[in-house]
């Protein structure tokens, strides 16, 4: 059997104390792992001479039992490739029968807050791993600092204060598993300081109520409207903390004013409350000049979060936040007892990406496609919906399209949903008991440009038919 050369390592067990002879055994051992599953078909099995070493037998006990498997098809040998377990007598590990994922499957999928993950740059990422990896000491493979790796958090530092004005210092940054993992460190960090109540907007983003709501922190809804956070109904309530996305409000895709802004920066200064700014969208603005963060204004009062879920991609999970000094010992702690810390290999792949230049020009590429894909979205829907109003749209991955009066948001997402198309309603992002006008949420991250025509088409027959609906009920 000079064909097994695999270097892999299977668990099988011989007793040489036992009734039956040590090849007997491990006959059956293989002869059992192959017919459970457990043993995958094309799973290479070890070479002779390292599993008798393992076993502690002799060469010649493996090779008689390998031949053996081999005569009953169990296994299979080619010259040069091993052995492996071959294909027709494994079974699933799994007893239950196989079922149809239960997931609809959409033609046409305006979900909101994705990019096209086809658009990842696959190959930058790949050197840019190879080349953190490459440079980076071997004292960084040790238990990581909580806050994470240091030459990322000066890259990043460096990143955010050029593009985004933030007033950022490695000192000051911690890298956490996305937006989602800083809301529920800041979240536990706020309880354990006595804070009870914080702000959100409404409409906005529920699964971040969930999260606050899951740590034991009450959330209380302030109203958005085309200028952002309505500041006069935040001075009204008794919150230690108010959570906004100033650049792009999701989901109305408002910007907050420059009057606002003042007033919230006012409104914290005066509570010795923080704002806590998801920098949501801001890297794709289209019809507008740049806007620096709030963190640029008043680092001391605001906590900055950030992700490249939406520039990069979602299965990532690098994200980032900003801390004032107040905060950063407790947050940083809450991070060692999450998770002891972040991978650091994407960390330093980060690194690579942001100081070869390579994330500048990702973010300048899929700005262009973006772009297209929102001009074609609002040329549609000016065509086909020609009196829904359209808001949000001079930055971002989505655009918000109000709908008339009385009309019935969840039969058409209903209805559009019958038709092969995913749609959501802004109805989905009301925070407490206050209702929101009708509106479609329309994601355009993901769709591709010459489709998106027909998907709004498609769409305003489901806008009409839940018209005609409307119409024809009893009064």
């Amino acid at each position: 059997m000079k064909r097994a050369t695999s270097t892999s390592e299977v668990l099988v067990r011989v007793q040489k104390r036992f009734g039956l002879s040590l090849r007997a055994q491990l006959e059956s051992e293989l002869r059992e792992g192959i017919r459970s599953g457990r043993l995958r078909a094309g799973t290479p099995l070890p070479a002779t001479r390292l599993l008798a070493a393992d076993l502690g037998v002799s060469r010649g006990v493996v090779v008689e039992a390998y031949e053996q498997l081999l005569a009953e098809g169990y296994i299979t040998a080619r010259q040069g490739s091993g052995t492996v377990v071959a294909a027709r007598l494994t079974h699933s590990t799994s007893s239950s029968p196989k079922t149809k994922p239960t997931v609809q499957a959409f033609e046409f999928d305006f979900r909101p807050g994705v990019p096209d993950t086809r658009l990842f740059p696959r190959r930058a990422w790949v050197a840019a791993m190879r080349a953190g990896m490459d440079r980076a000491k071997s004292d960084v493979f040790d238990y990581p600092d909580p806050r994470g790796d240091q030459s990322t958090r000066l890259a990043l530092a460096s990143y955010l204060n050029r593009t985004r004005a933030t007033a950022a210092s490695p000192n000051k940054l911690l890298l956490c598993g996305g937006t989602a993992q800083a809301v529920g460190l800041l979240a536990r960090v706020f309880r354990m300081r006595g804070m009870k109540r914080v702000a959100v907007e409404n409409p906005g983003f529920s699964e971040q109520c969930t999260d606050l709501r899951a740590s034991g922190i009450e959330t209380v809804a302030v109203p958005v409207d085309e200028e952002g956070i309505q500041v006069h109904a935040l001075r009204r309530l008794k919150v230690g903390a108010v959570f906004v996305a100033p650049a792009h409000q999701y989901p109305t895709g408002a910007v907050l004013s420059g009057a606002r802004r003042t007033e919230l920066l006012d409104w914290a200064h005066q509570t010795k409350g923080f704002v806590v700014e998801d920098d949501y969208d801001a890297e794709y603005r289209y019809d507008r000049e740049p806007i620096g963060a709030l963190h640029g204004l008043a680092p001391d009062l605001t906590i900055y979060t950030g992700t490249v879920s939406k520039t990069l991609a979602p299965a990532l999970r690098l994200g980032w936040v900003l801390l004032p000094d107040s905060l950063m010992e407790d947050v940083a702690r809450a991070k060692h007892l999450a998770d002891r810390g972040s991978p650091v290999p994407e960390q330093l792949a980060l690194a690579s990406f942001i100081n070869s230049g390579e994330m500048d020009r990702h973010i300048r590429r899929t700005r262009v496609i973006y772009k297209r894909r929102r001009d074609a979205l609002v040329a549609a829907l000016r065509r086909f919906l020609p009196h829904v109003k359209i808001r949000g749209i001079s930055a971002g991955l989505h655009l918000l399209a109000e709908l008339e009066d009385h009309t019935d948001e969840q039969q058409i997402i209903q209805r559009a949903g019958q038709d092969g198309i995913r749609v959501f309603g802004v109805g989905q992002y009301a925070i407490g008991s206050q209702a929101c006008p009708a509106a479609l949420v329309l994601g355009y991250g993901a769709l591709q440009e010459e489709r998106i025509p027909l998907a709004v088409r498609r769409l305003a027959e489901a806008v009409g038919e839940s018209a005609q609906w409307k119409r024809r009920e009893p009064k």
